[in-house]
């Protein structure tokens, strides 16, 4: 038996990971965010000009878990790019600072603003 078949949340997360380019597995959604770490990396991602899916996991207690089970990674959010799990929320910052979160998109073929991000950096040297 399957991961997936063992948890049906599985099939919801893999569908939407394989279904997107980027996806952010969140508290509220990217216009909304509902809590501070959820809302650094969303703001991130827009301000860079990200298109990504947002999954709201405070909608669904199953995914809300699921996907702490998914990435074996306990905090939320969670992004992932091409299918793969990069990080949370001090992940994403860290990589956002250092240029990684650029090179990262720039090799998965994900459109964003290089000026955008390079204020992102320019305001937190």
């Amino acid at each position: 038996m399957t991961e997936t078949a063992t948890n049906p949340a599985f099939a919801t997360i893999e569908a939407d990971i394989k279904a997107n380019d980027v996806v952010l597995f969140m508290k509220g959604t990217k216009s909304m965010p509902q809590c501070g770490f959820s809302a650094r990396v969303a703001g991130v991602l827009n301000f860079m000009g990200v298109d990504f899916k947002d999954v709201n996991v405070l909608a669904d207690d199953a995914v809300r878990q699921g996907i702490k089970d998914f990435s074996d990674w306990p905090t939320i959010p969670q992004l992932y790019v091409k299918g793969e799990f990069v990080g949370g929320c001090d992940i994403i910052t860290e990589m956002t600072l250092s240029g990684e979160l650029d090179q990262l998109f720039e090799q998965n073929g994900v459109s964003f603003d290089k000026a955008k991000a390079e204020q992102i950096r320019e305001a937190n040297q």
